[in-house]
């Protein structure tokens, strides 16, 4: 008993941290008005909480940190745009939790390369796809409200920079993620 609710203090603890992590850093460079900063550090929480915390802190993360920026004023300007921006998080911590099965520690051989290298790749275009299909094509014509040009801009934001920024976000967790996760696990 004394040890299930360590390990869920644990994870409680981990989830937070995690989802405070990745509202603070939207909050701190929000102020530069890059969605290519913003969004690779966005895209680096959540890679790295699904690596080094597993797939229930990554999928929670995902899903909440939306709910979370928005109430702190740096998230989605529209309400509705949550549930895809969930959705796109969801099925990129989704997609690196699975290939991260194919990458195993330990491992060798071609695959578990191929897995490492590929990762980044994969849960970028899965997540692309996703929040492209789901903002480009659902929301900003049938869901929101907006003139031309917001409908325009909003097209642009959620296209290729979506894919760019997952791509930054994802190289950079493969190079950091590795040793969050040995710092972690000595921690236990």
């Amino acid at each position: 008993m004394q040890m299930n609710l360590r390990r869920s203090v644990f994870w409680i603890t981990r989830t937070a941290v995690m989802t405070a992590l990745l509202v603070t850093v939207q909050f701190l460079t929000a102020s530069l008005g890059n969605q290519y900063v913003t969004g690779s550090a966005v895209n680096l929480l959540l890679a790295v909480s699904v690596l080094t915390c597993g797939p229930a802190t990554g999928v929670t993360v995902a899903i909440i940190s939306p709910i979370c920026a928005f109430l702190a004023g740096v998230g989605p300007a529209f309400p509705p745009l949550i549930p895809f921006i969930s959705l796109g998080n969801l099925t990129y911590v989704v997609a690196w939790f699975l290939m991260g099965l194919l990458n195993k520690p330990g491992a060798s051989g071609i695959l578990s390369k191929f897995a490492f290298f590929l990762s980044p790749v994969a849960a970028a275009v899965v997540k692309f796809l996703t929040l492209y299909s789901g903002v480009v094509l659902i929301a900003v014509p049938y869901v929101l409200d907006l003139s031309e040009k917001q409908s325009e801009l909003f097209s642009l934001m959620f296209s290729y920079p979506q894919l760019l920024t997952a791509l930054i976000g994802g190289a950079f967790a493969t190079a950091v993620a590795p040793t969050l996760k040995k710092a972690i696990s000595f921690r236990e």
